[in-house]
């Protein structure tokens, strides 16, 4: 077996047992205010970190690239407007291929 598959292994349990931890987590934990607020800004700070890589980073470095701003631009502009998730996918793919295609970035 290589190092490769030891490690898509490794991974495969120890996220079964992450999520077998979250299911034997007693209720009383799970009702306080301090865990409730905390599952509830976890996944907006991981998004946003992932975010910012994304559109921020190319590689080990960070890369201004101004169709990938514009693009993140549009999205928020359509999630302002409350648009359905796949106007806002769209809305963001669309305006950064555009620029790409016009040579911007």
């Amino acid at each position: 077996m290589t190092g490769t598959w030891i490690a898509v292994l490794a991974t495969a349990a120890g996220c079964y047992a992450l999520k077998l931890a979250g299911l034997t987590v007693p209720q009383r934990v799970l009702a306080s205010p301090r865990a409730r607020r905390f599952a509830e800004l976890v996944p907006v700070a991981l998004l946003a970190g992932l975010t910012a890589v994304e559109v921020l980073g190319r590689g080990q470095a960070l890369a201004i690239d101004p169709a990938r701003l514009a693009g993140l631009g549009a999205a928020v502009l359509a999630l302002t407007l409350r648009a359905p998730f796949l106007v806002v996918i769209l809305a963001a793919a669309g305006t950064a291929a555009a620029l790409r295609a016009v040579g911007v970035g």
